[in-house]
């Protein structure tokens, strides 16, 4: 299973929803599990974002799918990025 790094932004809905209901946090990530995304590690941040998630995924096409379904919610806007253990970087570029 690969990692990624989800960086994801509130929307105006989101904001009220999460003040109104902050355990529907928890409630996301058990329907993002329905996608074969596992959450590892959620912390919320201040900046431009207001989340950074660390999650475990058979593939692409997992978190795509599951980056589209949460964004079409009109909640949330999510950047992904895949993750490269260090170690596997250094070995592939030699």
């Amino acid at each position: 299973m690969a990692k990624y790094i989800l960086l994801s932004t509130l929307t105006p809905e989101g904001q009220r929803t999460l003040k109104e209901k902050p355990e529907r946090i928890r409630e996301v990530n058990k329907e993002i599990e329905a996608f074969g995304v596992k959450v590892l590690e959620q912390y919320a941040v201040l900046g431009p974002y207001d989340f950074v998630n660390v999650v475990e995924a058979p593939d692409n096409d997992a978190v795509f799918r599951m980056s589209v379904e949460l964004g079409s919610r009109g909640t949330i806007k999510i950047l992904s990025m895949p993750a490269v253990p260090i170690d596997k970087l250094i070995k592939s570029l030699k």
